[in-house]
């Protein structure tokens, strides 16, 4: 901003927040509330989000619902719960280990109403992650819940109601068609377009950031030459967090944004790779932060996830909260 006299305050907005988000680590740290509100947070505003989105898709016939936010951010959010909920299993006795359960079902109730399809890719990596580290959650309970969400996600699919069989055929349909030069103003067909765009403006200045007059300005060339569609003048990012950051801030830009999760990440995972006896206490946190993450990697793949103010302040405060819990709980062990 500095750089192209493009100083407005406004856009100082959502990273300020998102810095002053830390100080809910040192909340955290300083009052060392229980675990459970996490859980219980997690859980109840999961089948909440869940039966927004289904009273609105099933009952008012929306058909993208989304609370009152987009029906993207709102399906991704609601599923990143669900699937961070899952972890509190190790803090549940008994018959208790249903409600986390329940909240992992929630989250995929939730998102499938909403029709988002970018979070089918969280799903496939908490998959991987809950069969390398599933034996911190009880086998059985790991294996009983993953039958359970599969059950969910098959059943989905051959309920015509819920729209994942057509999602997800009008997906595959739109691929084929921008591939073979048929009309590109489709769902999927305009983040292709988008991101062929970002791709080219990208290799004119890889190092130098710009701003937002210069890339519509270079945008508008390349429509103007043939090589891009005129639509892409009119999208408000290029559904893609890693293109954004590398077309606005150049790889300084991209390696800054990517250390918001490549640190937590490494953080989260070398507890869970270096604490193979700790206490559920110290592991329940660290799962949860490491679903954190890895969810809204795999949300940023094909949406600016960090667009929003509400899912960027959701994933900094999620951050902290599970990064002070992490950082009691050893205190706690003696680590």
């Amino acid at each position: 901003m500095l750089l192209h006299g493009d100083v407005n305050l406004r856009n100082w907005e959502k990273p300020s927040r998102m810095l002053l988000a830390a100080s809910a680590l040192f909340a955290v740290l300083a009052c060392r509330p229980d675990r459970n509100a996490l859980w219980w947070g997690l859980i109840g505003g999961t089948v909440a989000g869940a039966c927004v989105a289904g009273y609105q898709r099933w009952f008012e016939g929306v058909d993208r619902p989304g609370g009152m936010m987009n029906a993207i951010t709102f399906g991704d959010i609601v599923l990143c719960m669900g699937l961070m909920s899952l972890a509190g299993v190790l803090d549940f006795r008994g018959r208790q280990r249903i409600w986390p359960a329940l909240g992992a079902v929630a989250g995929l109730v939730g998102t499938l109403a909403t029709g988002t399809r970018g979070g089918w890719v969280a799903i496939l990596f908490a998959a991987l992650l809950f069969l390398k580290y599933g034996h911190y959650l009880r086998g059985k309970f790991a294996k009983g819940t993953a039958g359970l969400v599969a059950l969910v996600m098959f059943g989905a699919y051959f309920v015509p109601q819920t729209g994942v069989s057509e999602r997800l055929g009008q997906g595959i349909d739109d691929v084929r068609t921008y591939y073979t030069g048929g009309g590109a103003f489709t769902n999927v067909g305009v983040r292709l377009e988008l991101w062929k765009g970002a791709g080219m403006l990208v290799a004119r200045h890889p190092w130098a950031p710009s701003s937002n007059a210069q890339v519509k300005e270079e945008l508008r060339e390349l429509v103007d030459a043939g090589k891009l569609q005129p639509f892409v003048l009119e999208a408000e990012h290029f559904h893609n967090d890693a293109l954004q950051v590398l077309v606005f801030g150049g790889v300084i830009g991209f390696l800054c944004w990517f250390g918001t999760l490549l640190m937590p990440f490494l953080f989260f995972l070398r507890i869970l790779q270096s604490h193979e006896t700790a206490s559920p206490r110290l592991i329940a946190p660290a799962l949860a932060g490491l679903l954190l993450v890895v969810s809204y990697f795999s949300f940023g793949l094909t949406e600016v996830i960090f667009w929003s103010v509400r899912s960027a302040m959701f994933y900094a405060l999620m951050l902290f909260v599970t990064m002070g819990l992490c950082l009691n709980a050893k205190t706690a062990d003696g680590n």
